[in-house]
């Protein structure tokens, strides 16, 4: 897949223009493609879905696995051409409902995990990491499906800390939902 006419800068409003299966975050005015996901990725990615789906349930707070934009520092009134940062995070769960419209989320998800991957490792542990923290997410999972391990940040005094480290037969807390627990084990099933 190839990126449209070479630009300086792009924005959200490039992103509405391109197909719905073009895989391309937009950081700071630069396009970022993605990989497709494995098996392995899309095994992990619908296992935590569902576990938090089936927690939300009747809850004010929703899931939201990837494909779905999130535009982390838009501002009300401005337009998608102003808008030079939008990521794809693996899943999302969003608890302001007002953050959520036509094209995806408007401003920090309240938890955000993204699954490692080699051609994703760096860029999710450190860029991504930047942007949340910048922007707000109050907790951050990074899943590791190599090593079957799940590292838990929580945003401290404006920075997201490590909280917690756990592997494949341990229930993970969700900080930010009260009374949440993920059952790794469900998780990395062989």
């Amino acid at each position: 897949m190839a990126l449209p006419a070479k630009k300086e800068r792009y924005t959200f409003a490039d992103c509405l223009a391109w197909g719905e299966n073009e895989r391309i975050e937009i950081i700071n005015g630069e396009a970022v493609m993605m990989a497709p996901p494995s098996s392995v990725h899309q095994e992990i990615s619908m296992e935590l879905s569902r576990q938090l789906a089936n927690f939300l349930e009747g809850k004010r707070c929703k899931v939201y696995p990837a494909p779905f934009g999130v535009r982390l520092f838009e501002k009300d009134g401005e337009r998608p051409e102003d808008v030079d940062t939008m990521v794809e995070p693996d899943i999302s769960v969003v608890c302001d409902r007002s953050k959520i419209d036509c094209h995806g989320c408007k401003g920090a998800p309240d938890l955000v995990i993204e699954i490692l991957s080699p051609s994703s490792r760096r860029h999710d542990r450190f860029v991504k990491l930047g942007l949340y923290q910048r922007a707000g997410v109050r907790e951050y999972w990074l899943v590791n499906p190599e090593e079957t391990t799940v590292q838990v940040m929580v945003l401290t005094n404006g920075y997201l800390l490590p909280a917690a480290d756990y592997g494949r037969e341990d229930v993970a807390r969700v900080n930010v939902l009260d009374g949440c627990f993920i059952d790794l084990g469900k998780v990395f099933a062989e």
